[in-house]
């Protein structure tokens, strides 16, 4: 399968789990870039970033719309989400792709566990 294909699969994959869930897409969206489309980790991260960043607008907006979502509400936590991007950001370009690797896995063993409890 052409490479252009592989990586229009993998978002649409991600942008389906994130309009489901409500985000979560990355989650999806990394193991494929890194593993199926034989993308390096960290670009697959940086990627990703890039990414997830218009689908959870439009999943907000949707949800906005339909469901009546506060913004107000939402506000401590978008500001809390600013300040560990700035600090994820800068740790990022300093740790190795290996250590990435491990803390995402580790990260999304915590969360299966996590929601089958």
């Amino acid at each position: 399968m052409d490479k252009k294909w592989k990586f229009r699969l993998s978002g649409a994959a991600a942008g389906l789990v994130n309009g489901l869930f409500g985000g979560g897409g990355g989650t999806v969206l990394v193991p494929l870039l890194t593993g199926w489309c034989k993308t390096e980790q960290k670009r697959a991260l940086a990627s990703c970033v890039a990414v997830i960043l218009p689908f959870c607008v439009l999943s907000a907006v949707i949800y906005l719309l339909r469901t009546g979502l506060s913004l107000l509400m939402a506000l401590p936590y978008l500001l809390g989400g600013l300040a560990g991007g700035i600090v994820g950001g800068m740790l990022f370009r300093k740790m190795p792709g290996r250590w990435l690797r491990r803390l995402f896995g580790v990260f999304l063993v915590y969360g299966g566990v996590r929601y089958l409890l």
